[in-house]
């Protein structure tokens, strides 16, 4: 208790905490919360879109959301994206940023293909590009958020907590601004008369894959002691003249040293009791939000918003609260602590998902609109820059990517997993979209009640991580 106290009476003020953010590591960390935040509007936002006015139902749809579920077990191949280099380029730009390269071109690739896909007439075509664009995305993060934490010293706490902030910031500007870009083209080449304005609006898309890969040469990148080029760890298989016992010895000493040892590692970290329930309230977390945001552009379409009022208002002017108040969430997350921040969060995503409720029985209202979208996105900010700080404080710097992955995959599992079926529960409902946003409000109850019950041990677990690495500098209130 002294040492919290310790620590909680170095915590520096207010306008010192902001300083942090001028910090040049900053600027590099949003740029790869923008890479890893844009692929989601394509096979988001502008997925559901073009299904949507080509025809296709609420619930195909909502399957369709299904690709995202590579995203919930990216934590399967993390190992390897840790550690195996990639031909040629890995020298050249480094292991991450040569992943990331490597992958974002397989999404410039998706683009392409789309542009010449009609979804009325290849849906299989159309969704299996999907699925490769996730899955492109979903193993690009690995590396993105490895390069993210490696940006910042392990005794950095505020540091840790700012970048995290800033890197929610840099993906929902990928995510908004792209959106906001992606839905006025879209609308232009359609009054522009346009027959294929989606497709034309994907090859343009190219782009900022093309600015992005430019843009991050200027990240740097540190260089890595584990490798698969050493003797011992080389990959299964690598050899062809090895023999089947030395293969099975390899293929078992590769699997616990990548995947089962960083694994055994948190729960030894974290001890089993704590480690499952703090797993469980991380799958259960954002569910409720997920069901909300998979149908919301559906739902916007549906009452009569085009995509120049979807782009201003739920892109636009959510990116700009959310920026806000992701920088607020990330110094409030350090100053008041993780759980209660988290408990707060909790409370305000159910909360925001009943204005919704309120714009379904009232029809069209741009204001109520407009203050719905405030309201959902500050809180989702808030909600997101603390989840991810949780996380970040739970990683061994010993298994940086692996770690995270598998933390933020259990996270993505329900929000994307559970999320698919929203379309197919709007028609269930006969399209009542109030009862629909009342049911996504209740749905954060089991996560809150996970927290409750470990609230005091997760609490103290937080202030020992936060003392044993942070010393004096560091925040240790929940």
């Amino acid at each position: 208790m002294s040492q919290v106290k310790r620590v909680q009476g170095g915590a520096s003020s207010f306008w010192e905490s902001l300083r942090i953010y001028q910090d040049p590591r900053m600027a590099k960390i949003a740029l790869l919360g923008f890479i890893s935040g844009f692929p989601w509007v394509l096979i988001g936002s502008a997925l559901s879109l073009w299904l949507k006015e080509d025809g296709l139902s609420r619930s195909t749809i909502g399957w369709a959301g299904l690709v995202f579920g590579v995203y919930a077990v990216n934590f399967l191949w993390a190992p390897l994206v840790d550690r195996v280099q990639i031909p040629f380029l890995s020298d050249r730009l480094g292991r991450r940023r040569a992943w990331i390269v490597s992958l974002q071109l397989i999404i410039l690739l998706g683009l392409v293909i789309w542009s010449f896909s009609d979804p009325a007439v290849n849906l299989a075509i159309v969704i299996s590009v999907a699925l490769m664009i996730a899955i492109a995305s979903a193993t690009q993060d690995i590396s993105v958020d490895a390069l993210r934490i490696e940006q910042v010293g392990e005794d950095e706490g505020n540091a840790m907590a700012a970048g995290a902030a800033v890197a929610v910031v840099g993906w929902w500007t990928g995510f908004k601004l792209g959106g906001a870009a992606t839905l006025f083209l879209a609308q232009w080449f359609e009054q522009a008369g346009v027959v294929g304005y989606w497709q034309a609006t994907f090859l343009v898309l190219g782009l900022v894959i093309v600015a992005s890969n430019l843009a991050l040469m200027f990240v740097p990148e540190a260089k890595h002691k584990n490798s698969f080029t050493t003797k011992d760890q080389t990959l299964p298989g690598s050899n062809a003249s090895t023999g089947h016992l030395q293969f099975f010895r390899r293929t078992c000493g590769w699997l616990a040293d990548t995947l089962i040892e960083p694994l055994l590692s948190f729960f030894r970290r974290n001890g089993i009791a704590i480690a499952l329930t703090v797993l469980g309230f991380i799958f259960l977390f954002k569910i409720g939000e997920a069901f909300l945001g998979r149908m919301s552009i559906v739902f916007y379409k549906e009452i009569g918003f085009s995509k120049n009022d979807i782009a201003v208002y739920s892109k636009g002017l959510g990116w700009v609260t959310t920026v806000a108040f992701t920088i607020l969430g990330g110094l409030f997350a350090v100053r008041a602590g993780l759980v209660r921040a988290m408990f707060l969060a909790g409370f305000l995503m159910a909360a925001t998902n009943l204005l919704f409720s309120l714009l379904a029985w009232s029809g069209k209202s741009e204001a109520l609109f407009a203050f719905a979208v405030v309201m959902d996105d500050l809180t989702g900010a808030f909600a997101t820059v603390t989840f991810v700080a949780f996380i970040s404080m739970l990683v061994d710097r010993s298994y940086t990517a692996t770690q995270y992955a598998l933390l933020a995959s259990i996270g993505t599992a329900g929000r994307t997993l559970f999320a698919s079926s929203s379309g197919a529960m709007v028609d269930w409902l006969d399209g009542d979209w109030g009862l629909f946003f009342i049911i996504t409000a209740a749905m954060v109850t089991p996560s809150l009640v996970c927290l409750w019950i470990i609230r005091h041990r997760l609490a103290a677990m937080l202030a020992g991580v936060e003392v044993s690495r942070w010393g004096k500098t560091g925040s240790a209130r929940s």
